[in-house]
């Protein structure tokens, strides 16, 4: 199966799933854990598999969605170094709770700033294929830490 183009190729290995119950402590607990799904990577080239993961996905998921979840893993940790490295993100020395999540929302704001600015020159962009849009804020949302609506006269 493959799950995205590399930098040489498209990655592709064999993959197979399958609902377990995992077995954890289970003489401390009233009933058996839920199920759950243990996905396999298994390469052609290597004489056993090499990768696992436990997913709670509800079981109508495909195989095809349970590996790009886990393949997306890779993108999310690529994102991390790059915000911890290039933004600032593990540069904060402050104290509080408070500064630090300061700096993470900015750190955060500035790198969806540079994604835009990535796609706006893609090849996919300028082909028309590719279209960012804000998110839809819903009508009563109230940003958490913010004051109540005082009330009117």
């Amino acid at each position: 199966m493959r799950w995205r183009e590399g930098t040489k190729q498209r990655l592709r290995s064999r993959f197979a799933a399958v609902r377990v119950r995992p077995a954890h402590r289970d003489q401390l607990r009233h009933e058996a854990y839920p199920e759950e799904w243990l996905l396999v990577e298994w390469p052609a080239s290597e004489p056993e598999p090499t990768q696992y993961w436990l997913s709670t996905l509800p079981a109508q998921t495909k195989l095809t969605a349970l590996v790009r979840f886990a393949k997306h893993r890779w993108i999310i940790e690529r994102d991390y170094e790059e915000l911890k490295q290039e933004l600032g993100l593990g540069h904060y020395e402050g104290r509080s709770w408070r500064g630090f999540h300061h700096h993470a929302t900015l750190c955060t704001a500035a790198y969806g700033f540079l994604v835009i600015e990535r796609t706006r020159f893609s090849s996919a962009a300028r082909a028309g294929r590719l279209e960012l849009r804000a998110a839809r804020i819903p009508p009563h949302f109230q940003p958490r830490g913010s004051p109540p609506a005082g009330r009117t006269a």
